[in-house]
C-alpha cells in the first residue's frame, strides 16, 4: 500500500492535514522577539498605571534581561510608539474606518506599535505584521488577531506621503491637520505657535514639532571639580569612540554609544559626571555664574527634585565658598536630590517642605543671596524626552500651575537678601507659565528687577546661542539649539 493510501487504523483513509481542517495547513507559530513583549508592556504601563515611559522603560528592559540589541529596539518601539500616537491613531482610524475610541485599549496599542514599525521603521511589513497578530493573540483578545492583520495590512499599503495626504483632506482645519501629522494636541500647537511668534519665529512651527518627535541626544555634565573640563571630556569621549557636542560648557553632548561607557571613558570623580539635559546646565549656571560668587554667599534651590539643577549648583557653591539649601516637598523625590549631589554633598543641605511655607526656608531670619525656582510646570520643553506627556496634560491644567508658580516665587521672593538674585525656571516655552508669571511677579513687586538673562547665557555658552525676540529672558528650544525648551528668567532685589 502506497503512502497515500494508507488508514487511520479503522480502516477508513488518512487524510492530510488539509481535508482535517478544510482551511490548508496551518501557519507556523511565529515568535515574538522579547523587545516587542517588552514595548508592549511599557504602553500599558504609561496607560492603566500613569507611568512614566522613561522609568517604566528601563525597569521592564531590567526586568526581562534584554541585551544592548534588543533593549535599543524595545525603546525606540515604546518610545517611538508613544511619540507617534496621535499620527498612528488617526491613521488606524482611516484604515480601519472606525474611531480609536471603539477599539479595545489592549488592540490599539498593538496597531500602534505595528503603525510605527511600518511607518516609522525599517522593518520589513510582513515581520510587523505577522508579529503584531502574534502579539494580539498572546496579550489581548485572540479574536481580534485577524482584524490586526487587516488593519496593518492596510496600513502598510500606503506611505508615509500618502496618509498624510489623506489626514489632510479628512481634517476639518488647518491646525487639525496639522495637529494629526505631528502627533501633538492641538492646543498643545498652538502654544508653540504662539511662543514662537513672540520671538518673531512663527516660520519655525514645523521644525519644532519635528524635534519634539525625534530621540534626542545623551548629553552629560561634567560637573566643576570633577577634575577634568567638559573640553577634556569631550576629547576622552571621542577618543572612546563617542562624539560630543553642545553649548554647555559643563556638557557633553554624545551622538551615538553607551552613556554609561563615556562616564566610564572620563573616568571623573563618582558623582560630579551625570546625565542631564543641556538646557538644565545652562538653567543652573545662569544663576550662579551671571557675577562672581562671594565666599560665604547663602543658596536655595527651591523646588530641587530630582537633583539635576542641584548637582550643577552645589558643584559651583563648593568651589565659590557658598553653601546651598535644597528643598523639595516630596520625600521620595528629596531623595533623589541627595543621591544626585552625593559627589558635592559638602556643600549641599536636603529638606523637604512645601516651599509656600516658612519651613522651607529654615529659621524666620534666614534670607539668601540666589535663589532658583526651577518651577512645577506643565512640561511641554521636554515632549521629545517624555513622549506620553503630551498626551496627559490638557488647558485647564494651565491655572492651577501658574498659581502655584506665582505662590512660590512671592515665597521666594520675601527671603530674598537685598542684591540677591531670584532665577525662575521651567521646562515650558507655554506664555502662560514663562513671561506672564514674571510680568505679573514683577507688577507685584516694586523692589524686583529683571536682568538680561539672553546676556548672561550668551556670555556662558560655550557655542554661539540665537536667543530671539526682545525681552530680557530667554527661551531654549530643542529644533534651534538642541536642548529642551528651558525658559530662564533673572531677577534681582534692589539693595
Amino acid at each position: 500500500m502506497s503512502g497515500g493510501d494508507r488508514n487511520d487504523g479503522r480502516g477508513r483513509p488518512r487524510r492530510r492535514p488539509a481535508e482535517r481542517s478544510g482551511r490548508g495547513p496551518r501557519a507556523p507559530r511565529v515568535e515574538i522577539s522579547p523587545a516587542r513583549l517588552v514595548a508592549y508592556d511599557v504602553l500599558r504601563d504609561v496607560e492603566d498605571r500613569d507611568a512614566y515611559a522613561n522609568l517604566a522603560l528601563p525597569s521592564r528592559i531590567r526586568e526581562a534581561r534584554l541585551d544592548g540589541r534588543d533593549a535599543g529596539l524595545a525603546t525606540e518601539l515604546a518610545a517611538g510608539a508613544l511619540r507617534g500616537r496621535g499620527r498612528y491613531d488617526r491613521i488606524i482610524e482611516l484604515a480601519a474606518g472606525r474611531s480609536s475610541e471603539q477599539i479595545d485599549s489592549r488592540t490599539l496599542n498593538v496597531l500602534r506599535l505595528g503603525a510605527h514599525q511600518l511607518l516609522g521603521m525599517r522593518t520589513a511589513a510582513h515581520a510587523a505584521v505577522n508579529e503584531s497578530v502574534e502579539l494580539q493573540r498572546r496579550v489581548a483578545n485572540a479574536n481580534a488577531a485577524g482584524f490586526v492583520n487587516g488593519v496593518l495590512r492596510a496600513i502598510g499599503r500606503s506611505s508615509n506621503e500618502e496618509w498624510d495626504r489623506r489626514i489632510g483632506e479628512e481634517a476639518r482645519t488647518p491646525d487639525e491637520a496639522l495637529a494629526a501629522r505631528s502627533s501633538h494636541p492641538a492646543w498643545v500647537l498652538r502654544a508653540l505657535r504662539d511662543a514662537l511668534r513672540s520671538e518673531g519665529r512663527e516660520h519655525e512651527l514645523e521644525a519644532l514639532l519635528e524635534a519634539d518627535n525625534a530621540p534626542p541626544r545623551v548629553s552629560l555634565a561634567v560637573l566643576p571639580g570633577a577634575g577634568v573640563d567638559a573640553e577634556g571630556a569631550a576629547a576622552t569621549a571621542r577618543e572612546a569612540g563617542l562624539s560630543a557636542d553642545g553649548a554647555s560648557p559643563l556638557g557633553v553632548e554624545l551622538a551615538g554609544g553607551d552613556p554609561v561607557r563615556a562616564v566610564a571613558a572620563i573616568d571623573a570623580r563618582e558623582g560630579l559626571v551625570r546625565v542631564q539635559d543641556q538646557g538644565s546646565q545652562l538653567a543652573a549656571l545662569a544663576l550662579t555664574r551671571s557675577r562672581p560668587v562671594v565666599p560665604g554667599e547663602r543658596w536655595l534651590d527651591l523646588c530641587a527634585g530630582p537633583g539635576g539643577k542641584t548637582a550643577v549648583l552645589g558643584a559651583e557653591a563648593l568651589l565659590g565658598g557658598a553653601s546651598l539649601r535644597a528643598n523639595e516637598v516630596s520625600e521620595h523625590r528629596a531623595e533623589l536630590v541627595r543621591r544626585a549631589v552625593a559627589g558635592v554633598a559638602g556643600a549641599v543641605e536636603v529638606v523637604s517642605h512645601d516651599g509656600r511655607e516658612a519651613s522651607a526656608y529654615g529659621d524666620r531670619s534666614s534670607v539668601y543671596d540666589r535663589i532658583l525656582v526651577d518651577a512645577p510646570c506643565s512640561g511641554l520643553g521636554a515632549l521629545r524626552r517624555r513622549p506620553e506627556a503630551r498626551w496627559r496634560k490638557q488647558p485647564s491644567d494651565l491655572p492651577v500651575l501658574t498659581a502655584l508658580q506665582g505662590e512660590l516665587l512671592d515665597a521666594a521672593v520675601e527671603r530674598l537678601a537685598p542684591g540677591g538674585m531670584l532665577a525662575y525656571v521651567t521646562c515650558s516655552p507655554h506664555l502662560a507659565e514663562t513671561r506672564v508669571v514674571v510680568d505679573r511677579l514683577l507688577q507685584r513687586h516694586s523692589g524686583l528687577r529683571e536682568l538680561d538673562a539672553r546676556r548672561v547665557l550668551r556670555g556662558i555658552a560655550r557655542a554661539e546661542l540665537d536667543l530671539a525676540g526682545d525681552s530680557p529672558s530667554a527661551q531654549l528650544w530643542p529644533h534651534r539649539h538642541g536642548t529642551d525648551a528651558m525658559f530662564i528668567a533673572l531677577l534681582e532685589r534692589g539693595s
